[in-house]
């Protein structure tokens, strides 16, 4: 049996590479279709070995349709899911829109995949946010076994989470250090990228914090426990795909690190690449195009009582972002459209 889908948002990189993860996974489909605003009409995408031709989001009915998978921003988002999810076409977010509504569930199925047992409750399912899908994915089965209390993140988060706009000015502020009269200003950031770091993502709130480090709170506590206390600091870096997170974990229980490293091992979604030696650890650019979050330096923290460090790294366009979306797709095939 094979599902009906559309991909909202295909010609951005999220969308685009929501096509590639569909063909590569072969997610059974009997028919597939690619939609974008007007001003992209008829644009070519390819999807495996065929190639599709977008058609007008604004005009499109979706009855009959079973999935629809968004990757357009949160207004676009709040004008056509609900027209979606009226047809009972299952909306797949990727925006923010719909993350921290009560009744709507927010998802990673490695982590929490009996939550989408509340889909029906809007016909909406959320995607987190890319910093959060990977941490928590390393959280869960640590947190199984000796109950996580308290997070202290810093993340180093890639470009492509801003947008092609954002690769474009990285490129071209790199390019211009080196050619005299060249030099390109910042435009999506608020200061130069290249050859730097920014912590700053997202607006800023209130209590210093920016929005981008309230998501990995507010996420991580819906997604795994409320219970857990989660402080982040979200920097920008020039890289331009996979997002790297150091992160501090105090448990209620003690773990052991080798205990922590088998556990994890265990753990579905994660590829434990940890040596204690040159090069024995993983890179964002080494985790571009895989569907694994990679954890490296296990460690314990001796500066508190039951602590571990590791390192985080994943493709934010993939498990961030398009992986997660189509699991969570195959996770609703799975347990709800076949029980029919």
């Amino acid at each position: 049996m094979g599902y009906k889908i559309v991909v909202v948002g295909a010609t951005g990189n999220v969308g685009r590479e929501m096509l590639n993860i569909l063909a590569e996974r072969q997610f059974p489909i009997d028919e597939i279709v690619a939609l974008a605003s007007r001003k992209s009409l008829g644009t070519e995408i390819s999807f495996g070995d065929t190639t599709l031709k977008t058609k007008d989001l604004d005009t499109f009915d979706f009855k009959g349709w079973d999935i629809a998978l968004f990757a357009i921003g949160s207004d676009a988002t709040k004008k056509y899911a609900p027209v979606a999810a009226a047809a009972d076409c299952l909306v797949i977010d990727n925006s923010s829109l719909y993350r921290y509504d009560p009744q709507v569930p927010l998802i990673v199925p490695e982590v929490n995949p009996e939550a989408i047992e509340g889909y029906y409750k809007k016909m909406i399912i959320a995607n987190p946010n890319c910093s959060t899908a990977q941490m928590v994915v390393a959280l869960k089965p640590l947190h199984d076994r000796a109950r996580i209390k308290r997070v202290v993140v810093s993340t180093y988060q890639s470009v492509s989470g801003s947008g092609k706009d954002a690769i474009d000015e990285l490129w071209n502020q790199t390019k211009g250090m080196y050619v005299p009269g060249q030099e390109v200003e910042p435009s999506v950031y608020p200061k130069q990228i290249a050859f730097n770091v920014i912590p700053h993502i997202d607006v800023f709130l209130d209590d210093g914090s920016t929005k981008e480090e309230w998501k990995m709170v507010a996420e991580t506590k819906k997604i795994i426990d409320t219970s857990i206390k989660v402080t982040a600091t979200c920097v920008r870096v020039p890289v331009f795909i996979g997002h790297s997170e150091a992160v501090n974990i105090e448990f209620e229980d003690f773990l052991d690190e080798d205990e922590a490293r088998d556990i994890l091992r265990e753990a579905p979604g994660i590829m434990v690449i940890d040596k204690r030696e040159n090069g024995g650890y993983v890179t964002p650019v080494e985790c571009v195009g895989d569907f694994a979050t990679f954890i490296s330096r296990i460690r314990q923290d001796s500066t508190i009582e039951n602590g571990i460090n590791l390192w985080c790294v994943s493709d934010n366009l993939r498990k961030g972002a398009a992986l997660n979306a189509v699991q969570i797709a195959e996770l609703y095939g799975r347990e709800v459209l076949k029980k029919g």
